[in-house]
């Protein structure tokens, strides 16, 4: 899966066209190793990827007013058009996933 950082965005804009399911993530959040097992082999209809937010200093946090990871965001032609954040202390699971599903 694609590991994407602060240079693959430009304020709140994904800096690329097409159809990209991010899943904003942390290596130290524990609700975030267990959604992206589950996110990782999800079968959707566009190409997911990794918004890498393990730096608490990136950029991301502020640009995309991150509150709690896990949190997805659908991307289409760099615009966000769908978010779901995680719920404190629980993260996302296989029905935010359904979610993610219909709004595609």
């Amino acid at each position: 899966m694609e590991r994407l950082t602060g240079a693959d965005f430009d304020g709140t804009k994904l800096s690329r066209d097409g159809t990209l399911a991010v899943t904003f993530s942390a290596k130290w959040c524990p609700y975030c190793r267990d959604f992206m097992a589950e996110f990782k082999t999800a079968e959707l209809s566009v190409e997911k990827a990794m918004g890498d937010v393990t730096d608490e200093e990136s950029a991301l946090w502020g640009d995309f007013k991150l509150n709690v990871v896990p949190t997805m965001v659908l991307f289409r032609d760099g615009e966000a058009v769908w978010r779901r954040d995680g719920t404190r202390h629980v993260g996302l699971n296989g029905a935010d996933i359904d979610a993610l599903r219909a709004a595609l």
